[in-house]
């Protein structure tokens, strides 16, 4: 049976971070689903089809990585796509809190899909998205905290 894991998130935009969880999970599972989600909760500064380009260009010779978008329920794209994995990355403690909540909450929901969690390297775990948005806002470089192959410049 294919290990379909899915990596869900706003990628506003696609830092480091995200890319070394991809990376480092990919001798965990055959596919991995890098989803845009659509969140309720939060505003983009790019277009969700910026971000969908951007993560193809990191993964344009890999045919493991699918990048699609979605908006609703994880669970339900997972169930859409015979995922059984939920992918995600732990930055903080705080980070843990919250997913640990929402983890057992797509549990309830769908006891079949289960949700792994990478802590983040070291290195990286400074990095989030909302920090190299508001770096970008103020015109700052944040080159440095993305993928070589996304060009911040064009933005």
């Amino acid at each position: 049976m294919e290990r379909i894991a899915v990596f869900p998130g706003s990628f506003d935009p696609f830092t480091l971070g995200h890319e070394s969880i991809v990376n480092r999970s990919l001798s965990l599972f055959d596919k991995i689903y890098i989803v845009v989600g659509y969140n309720s909760k939060k505003e983009g500064y790019f277009t969700v089809e910026k971000r969908m380009e951007w993560i193809n260009k990191v993964y344009k010779n890999n045919n493991r990585i699918i990048v699609d978008s979605y908006s609703g329920l994880t669970v339900d794209f997972c169930k859409r796509v015979h995922a059984k994995y939920i992918l995600r990355g732990l930055r903080t403690s705080s980070d843990f809190e919250y997913e640990r909540t929402i983890a057992q909450l797509n549990r309830a929901m769908a006891v079949e899909i289960e949700s792994v969690f990478l802590l983040t390297t070291p290195e990286l775990t400074p990095i989030n998205s909302t920090i190299v948005r508001e770096i970008i806002r103020h015109g700052g470089d944040a080159q440095k905290f993305v993928p070589a192959q996304i060009d911040l410049s064009d933005v």
